[in-house]
């Protein structure tokens, strides 16, 4: 009869019980969660194409550069005796790191004192942590975190130049200078001298490093240092501005001792360790000038032959 069957999963007419699952779907979809993300499903081809980019980024080779380029940031300083040089030198120091546990030795101790005297905050990390921040350099337990050099633009020192009304105008160019000790010594040297800054090209030239601001015995702080995309078109634009441009050569067939327009606005230019001038800059110099040295020396230092140039120059400006 109608509504009166006893087979399974016959139901009754008006109010009753139905036959049903029984929980079993309920029970199935339990703890499933939210459907995982295309590129999280080992299967699918988002997932493939994720692990592949961060294949290729792991595979880049890290950058620890100065800033003023692509990539910059700060500068480490690892090891016991580089810290303590650097903290007696008066570098920039942003922070002082020490891994726990550290073996105290007399090093030490004079790091964690100059770094108290000088107010540098000091971070206690773990060694694993020092690690990975140092990139895995031979660090000894502690490090110093340098902030990223504040490059001045090569038009900014023009300006300045032109506008001082107490000196004349000394600007030096460094043209592929690769040594960051020399160029330390250059930033030294234009300091002592008078310049009012030193220029420096973007690509293949050392920049502000630890090495630099050490050589340099603080003088990096009082005199600006500029980056120049390109060196050669920034000689022309001081050029423009009425300076003289004189470069130092071995060849050169000026006397330092007699450089023309050494009583109006100068650039003087310091070619490479090696290869001295580039042929484009020599181009754009004004005079090629040459210091006379024993013929049983082959070349001077570019540190050394700044120091030279600058001198003179100053004596001849009385």
């Amino acid at each position: 009869m109608a509504g009166n069957s006893q087979r399974r999963g016959a139901t009754t007419k008006g109010k009753g019980r139905t036959a049903g699952s029984g929980g079993r779907v309920r029970r199935g979809l339990e703890g499933k969660g939210p459907t995982p993300k295309a590129e999280d499903r080992t299967y699918h081809k988002a997932y493939k194409a994720k692990q592949a980019a961060a294949k290729r980024q792991a595979a880049q080779p890290r950058r620890n550069l100065t800033k003023g380029r692509p990539g910059a940031g700060p500068e480490w300083v690892v090891g016991r005796n580089p810290v303590l040089e650097a903290l007696q030198a008066g570098l920039p120091v942003k922070t002082a790191f020490v891994a726990e546990g550290a073996d105290r030795d007399d090093r030490l101790r004079d790091i964690l004192k100059i770094a108290a005297e000088k107010s540098i905050p000091l971070m206690q990390v773990t060694r694993v942590e020092l690690d990975r921040l140092t990139q895995g350099a031979l660090h000894q337990s502690v490090a110093l975190q340098l902030p990223a050099y504040e490059y001045a633009h090569p038009d900014d020192v023009l300006a300045d130049a032109i506008n001082d009304e107490d000196r004349e105008a000394l600007v030096v160019f460094c043209d592929q200078i690769t040594d960051p000790r020399n160029l330390g010594a250059v930033i030294r040297s234009a300091a002592a001298f008078g310049a009012h800054g030193v220029v420096i090209p973007e690509r293949r030239s050392a920049s502000m490093t630890a090495a630099a601001w050490k050589t340099s015995a603080g003088a990096a702080a009082r005199i600006p240092v500029a980056m120049a995309t390109n060196l050669n078109r920034s000689l022309q634009q001081y050029a423009k501005a009425g300076f003289t441009i004189v470069g130092l050569a071995g060849e050169g067939d000026v006397d330092v001792a007699g450089i023309p327009g050494v009583d109006g606005p100068l650039v003087v230019v310091l070619g490479s360790e090696g290869e001295g001038l580039s042929r484009l800059v020599r181009d754009n110099c004004d005079h090629l000038v040459s210091i006379p040295i024993s013929s049983e020396v082959e070349s001077l230092n570019a540190s050394v032959a700044a120091s030279i140039a600058l001198y003179e120059i100053g004596r001849c400006r009385g």
